[in-house]
């Protein structure tokens, strides 16, 4: 894995640049030398996980050698470059994180690629950094999930156009909330919907090469580069990242192609990393962020620590999703937080079953099955309820349609309610159900579509493809809003601050 180490930028300047064994100086992009082929960025730019104070900018090339970034780091414009090594143990990808940033600041940046031989040209991004705690400026975003699954995949002509949507929103963030490939599902020529596909990897992903290949087919898309490129991302990961319903009890492959034995979960984490801009690949998946006075969000990693998906969930052992260390940080975390909306990202939903006979429930819901994981989340619920937190909101995506729900969890305490907005899927198989788990007492709010899936083609599918926005004003009031590719808005819902 990397190691990560700072150094002084080449200006005079607050920032620093961290990276893996970052090179002294940056050879200057469009040069070449001896009529050799330049190196090239290969599947644009990201600029992740940033704060009011830090960036991680993400790039790759196309082979062995250095990649550079600088950043316009001042006021008086000058700017701060720094580069690092790409290599093929990481599949030439490349991360430098960039510290001493000024709040709420937009930042443009230029990545390049050299060799001994020659300089590549540069791509370009841009992101803007969060408002301090105390800024009560209104702050937006996007979520979305499940891009490329169940053979729906880029179309030959659009790509996947829901990506330009987004963009056009102009949000200040956009979080990419699991099952961000589908590694266990291959994209063909002719796709789920009737259309013509730019066909992908061949086979299942069985070990890292075979992950970085999905990795790679859904980030050549252009949608997905303009709009990655254009603002702050972070990532977060799902199953299908790994395979169908995974975890660290369950991560053999069930059957040929995938090897005997082979435990995929280190496998498609190394992918996860080298193809998404976290600072250091030691840090824990699970992390929160804050966004001006009103907005924090708290991400959690529903795989990396859960107890298997068939073990009976039992009151008097619960099972663990989160692992007794990531429960403890959720607490903590959320109750020294002052933000207006305190926002909780599960890849996973809360009352939708995805439950398997014979394999258990994946989700938190046990439905009738008794293999959920309700146990643990009640007893997340029940502490904020005891601590007097009613500014939740949990955002969640897996489910491959439109479903918001508001719980009133305890019938000791009929005021403490919250709401759960699921979206997607960006561009996959859409799935509705119409069963969902009591346990939480919710009321279904919307729903879409609220049948089978549809079967009127490409064109019609491109209006169930969907995604979340959130808003909160100056004043701290909540707009959440669900919208179609086609830009259309499906769902509104605003909330007011709890008194």
């Amino acid at each position: 894995m990397n190691r990560v180490h700072r150094i002084q930028a080449v200006i005079a300047s607050s920032v620093v640049f961290s990276a893996a064994a970052c090179a002294p100086s940056a050879r200057l992009p469009g040069a070449q030398v001896g009529g050799r082929e330049a190196p090239r960025i290969t599947h644009g730019v990201v600029a992740g996980e940033v704060t009011s104070t830090r960036a991680v900018i993400w790039s790759r090339c196309d082979r062995a050698g250095e990649l550079h970034a600088t950043v316009a780091a001042a006021a008086d414009g000058r700017d701060a470059t720094a580069a690092v090594p790409v290599v093929a143990a990481s599949d030439f990808t490349g991360k430098l994180t960039i510290e001493g940033l000024e709040p709420n600041t937009r930042y443009p940046y230029r990545v390049w690629c050299t060799t001994a031989e020659a300089a590549g040209a540069a791509a370009s991004g841009t992101f803007r950094t969060a408002p301090r705690p105390d800024n009560p400026q209104a702050v937006s975003f996007v979520w979305g999930g499940d891009v490329g699954g169940q053979n729906a995949c880029r179309d030959y002509t659009d790509g996947y156009p829901i990506f330009d949507t987004i963009r056009a929103q102009h949000p200040d963030f956009f979080i990419g909330l699991g099952d961000m490939i589908y590694a266990d599902s291959p994209c063909l020529e002719k796709g789920r919907y009737g259309n013509q596909q730019i066909p992908g990897p061949p086979d299942l992903a069985t070990d890292v090469p075979g992950f970085w290949a999905y990795w790679k087919y859904n980030r050549a898309d252009e949608a997905s580069q303009r709009l990655l490129a254009a603002l702050p991302y972070y990532p977060v990961w799902d199953d299908h990242e790994v395979f169908n319903d995974f975890g660290p009890h369950q991560d053999v492959g069930p059957s040929p192609p995938y090897p005997p034995g082979r435990h995929l979960l280190p496998l498609g984490r190394q992918a996860f990393l080298d193809y998404n801009p976290f600072p250091d690949s030691r840090q824990p998946l699970y992390r929160s962020v804050r966004w001006g006075k009103h907005l924090e969000i708290f991400v959690l990693d529903t795989r990396s620590y859960r107890d298997a998906n068939s073990q009976k969930d039992d009151p008097r052992h619960p099972k663990t999703m989160l692992g007794r260390e990531q429960v403890d940080w959720l607490k903590r975390s959320v109750l020294g937080s002052d933000a207006t909306w305190k926002v909780i990202i599960s890849s996973v939903t809360l009352a939708v079953p995805t439950c398997v006979a014979g394999r258990g429930c994946d989700d938190w819901a046990s439905f009738d099955h008794q293999t959920g994981f309700q146990y643990e989340l009640q007893d997340i619920l029940r502490f904020l309820q005891s601590h007097d937190i009613r500014n939740h909101v949990w955002i969640s995506t897996d489910i491959h349609f439109v479903e918001v729900f508001r719980y009133v969890p305890f019938r000791d305490d009929p005021t403490f309610t919250f709401y759960e907005v699921d979206t997607g899927p960006l561009n996959a198989g859409v799935f509705p159900k119409h069963e969902f788990d009591l346990t939480l007492h919710p009321t279904e709010l919307f729903k879409y579509p609220d049948s089978a899936e549809p079967q009127e083609g490409y064109a019609a599918a491109k209006s169930w493809f969907n995604f979340g926005v959130m808003r909160v004003d100056e004043h701290g009031e909540l707009h959440i809003a669900v919208i179609n590719t086609n830009g259309t808005t499906l769902y509104e819902l605003s909330l007011t601050p709890p008194a």
